[in-house]
């Protein structure tokens, strides 16, 4: 698989930063004031009065709120709907995603890109450029990587704490679906503004402690954002990754335009996905640490 590139004058193409690029939110002083005439006394009251009614006209209006706000499972619940349904959801066994990779380095690079993911727990995914194609897998189990890109060419075995992101990636439903079952928590936050939309906020922490941010357009139910916090060799990692062009597949909502980086980073890598296939035979092969020759 061979991608295209858009790199800086005379074609060269900087892979030191490219491979860098990969690896994968005044009080008022009265001490002076010894007395008030007794006009400025009614006043003072007055205000006082005032303010105790208005608080007490807004209370009820707060506490609807509060109770008008949506539970944990009600949003769950519309976010799988909105997917498609639990039983398309079931049905959905694999996916094939064909599409680019773009990295700004100055100039735009273009990579080709594949991602399949197959259930239970299982991706692969392959960034393809000059003959040189970077692989990061995970078959449920461990992970495993071949980076062209620093030199090394060789399958090698990824470390716990790099293959987080991978077994992330491996969820064809995401993180809410099942929530339970994959021994996770999740916490209604109320809502925030992501870049206009005021978003359903959610709070996952996994079972190994990662926390994602998880928000949902309040009239469709799907993600448009994820931010994952995690530990990553002792150091505190912050992953945010926009999604949006949703486009059905085998019933089922996929996204097709996947921009991810540091949080607040304004040169995020983004995946942009031509082809999505559903329920496509896949050879669990691709997926384990290739035997030795």
């Amino acid at each position: 698989m061979q991608g295209s590139e858009r790199s800086a004058p005379g074609g060269k193409i900087n892979f030191n930063r490219l491979r860098q690029r990969l690896a994968l939110r005044s009080p008022l002083h009265i001490g002076a004031l010894r007395r008030f005439n007794s006009f400025c006394q009614f006043h003072v009251h007055l205000r006082f009065v005032i303010a105790l009614v208005s608080a007490a006209l807004m209370a009820p209006a707060v506490s609807a709120q509060g109770k008008n706000a949506p539970t944990v499972d009600e949003l769950v619940s519309k976010n799988i709907e909105a997917k498609g349904g639990a039983t398309a959801l079931h049905d959905l066994q694999s996916l094939r995603l064909t599409g680019k990779l773009l990295v700004q380095e100055g100039a735009q690079i273009e990579l080709a890109y594949l991602q399949i993911k197959k259930r239970a727990d299982e991706v692969r995914t392959e960034a393809s450029l000059q003959g040189m194609t970077q692989i990061q897998a995970y078959d449920g189990k461990e992970g495993w990587t071949v980076s062209p890109f620093f030199g090394r060419k060789d399958p090698e075995r990824m470390s716990a704490d790099d293959v987080k992101a991978l077994v992330e990636d491996s969820e064809i439903d995401g993180a809410l679906v099942d929530w339970q079952t994959k021994g996770s928590s999740v916490e209604y936050l109320g809502t925030e503004d992501v870049d206009g939309t005021l978003a359903h906020k959610l709070k996952v922490v996994r079972k190994n402690g990662d926390v994602s941010f998880v928000y949902l357009d309040p009239d469709h139910f799907l993600e448009i954002r994820i931010l994952t916090e995690r530990m990553r060799h002792g150091a505190h990692e912050e992953e945010e990754t926009d999604l949006g062009d949703y486009e059905k597949a085998g019933g089922v909502f996929v996204p097709t335009s996947i921009d991810s980086g540091r949080k607040g980073a304004p040169d995020k890598q983004r995946i942009i996905i031509d082809k999505v296939e559903a329920n496509v035979p896949v050879d669990d092969a691709v997926f384990h640490f290739p035997a030795s020759k």
